[in-house]
């Protein structure tokens, strides 16, 4: 115990020199505002990954996840989703006429998911599936893919444990506060993305408030009497993007 209690010292000594050496380039800060907070970070927080690069997580679900939230960039950001040429060949020589549960029978989990982040927009330039759900042992890395994603496609991420607000009322304020409000935040403002942490310890009643949000439609007509009092008191339509975080599916 004493050797790696030693050893461990020695790594600690040869990192701090390391982050000071770093700190001491020009455009990096003073090496005295660097080396207090890194001598009292846990590694697991000062080595977590930064960048979509550095993620260690399955290459398959960091692009479906990151392919998923770039779906939102019509709404969010204004811009066109790119249309792909290469289904011209595919149109020209139609496959055989099967029935589709047929088709989807012998379909893979991988050609599956890549049907649904293919599928078009709602009328409202939206992605079919509102919401993400990543699921998982603890410690696979889900919150840090989830923000790094996040930030990644230019999201002011923020996150909430769906454990901590019991009541139905509250966490519906808290969705939609984080979903329909812009972050203020420093000079460029970015729009949000909301991260409910797990996601399997909210009771029934706050599960059904966030399907109402995810599934909500305006179904008023604009000229009846009380349509606008109705919108607003039930909110508008869902125009940002929500990851769920759970362990147990």
């Amino acid at each position: 115990r004493r050797q790696v209690l030693e050893t461990s010292q020695q790594l600690t000594e040869i990192i701090n020199r390391r982050s000071q050496a770093d700190a001491e380039t020009p455009g990096a800060g003073t090496a005295e505002d660097e080396e207090e907070p890194a001598s009292h970070c846990l590694w697991v927080d000062r080595f977590a990954p930064r960048r979509y690069t550095e993620l260690l997580s399955d290459d398959y679900t960091n692009r479906c996840l990151l392919k998923w939230l770039k779906l939102w960039d019509t709404v969010v950001f204004g811009k066109e989703k790119p249309v792909k040429k290469a289904k011209a060949s595919a149109e020209a020589q139609p496959p055989l006429k099967q029935p589709k549960e047929q088709q989807n029978k012998w379909k893979t989990k991988v050609q599956l998911t890549e049907e649904i982040l293919e599928a078009e927009l709602d009328q409202h330039k939206r992605p079919k599936y509102k919401a993400a759900l990543l699921c998982g042992p603890p410690g696979l890395g889900k919150t840090t893919l989830a923000h790094v994603i996040a930030r990644h496609a230019g999201y002011n991420v923020v996150e909430m444990n769906a454990s901590d607000d019991r009541s139905p009322d509250a966490f519906k304020t808290r969705i939609e506060a984080a979903t329909q409000m812009k972050s203020v935040l420093g000079a460029d403002e970015k729009p949000n993305c909301l991260i409910i942490d797990e996601i399997d310890g909210a009771p029934a009643a706050s599960i059904n408030v966030l399907l109402n949000i995810i599934n909500r439609k305006e179904t008023e007509a604009e000229g009846a009497p009380g349509a606008g009092r109705r919108r607003r008191r039930e909110g508008g339509l869902l125009l940002r993007p929500i990851i769920c975080i759970c362990n147990d599916q």
